[in-house]
């Protein structure tokens, strides 16, 4: 059982770690110290639900959903583009505080929103989670797929409140506007090349 939970532990790790929509978002919010531990908490939950439907069959479900898949692509491609803007007018515009005040996500509500589209509306979280995991861990006795599902869903939790706590820490140092500038650029190139790849998958799928 230890072992099963490792494996799924180091497993989701590995998907995890690379740079996404999901990490972004939560090192900017704990940079600026906004909701950063509600954002860790919500991705956290987000990934263990579907590593969850995943395990227990999800996966084929949607291996064979190419509608849904098509939905959720050019929704996250639409999205994608659209917050990659906001971040680049940051680093656009001279009065840095004045932007962050009018654009940084400090409502409780928009921030939920923004957490909602960066997760389910990221076809790779769908990949990722319900049809990699959810593959290896559906193979799994069912004795051993809660096992499983625990070490998998508590990479997520690990990683995210971690980034989340690191960025918070570092705060003094990231909010500041020549870092927040920094920052907000490398969000931007890093939500339209993620875009970008989307958009290919999308046509792609569509062939």
């Amino acid at each position: 059982m230890l072992s099963t939970f490792v494996q799924g532990f180091f497993l989701s790790a590995a998907m995890i770690l690379p740079l996404g929509p999901q990490n972004a978002f939560v090192m900017q919010q704990g940079s600026r110290r906004q909701f950063h531990l509600m954002s860790a908490t919500l991705c956290a939950i987000s990934d263990g639900f579907l590593i969850g439907v995943g395990v227990f069959g999800g996966s084929a479900l949607l291996s064979q959903s190419t509608l849904l898949l098509q939905f959720v692509t050019w929704g996250g491609v639409a999205f994608l583009f659209w917050y990659g803007w906001g971040a680049l007018r940051v680093v656009l515009f001279a009065n840095i505080e004045q932007v962050q005040a009018s654009s940084t996500a400090k409502n409780r509500w928009r921030v939920i929103a923004i957490i909602f589209a960066v997760t389910w509306l990221n076809p790779h979280v769908y990949l990722d989670t319900i049809v990699v995991l959810g593959s290896i861990g559906g193979q799994l006795s069912s004795e051993l797929r809660p096992w499983f599902t625990f070490g998998a869903a508590s990479a997520s939790v690990s990683w995210f409140f971690s980034l989340s706590l690191l960025a918070a820490w570092f705060s003094p140092v990231l909010s500041k506007p020549l870092s927040q500038r920094i920052i907000n650029g490398f969000i931007c190139v890093i939500m339209w090349y993620i875009a970008w790849q989307l958009a290919k998958q999308g046509l792609l799928i569509s062939d």
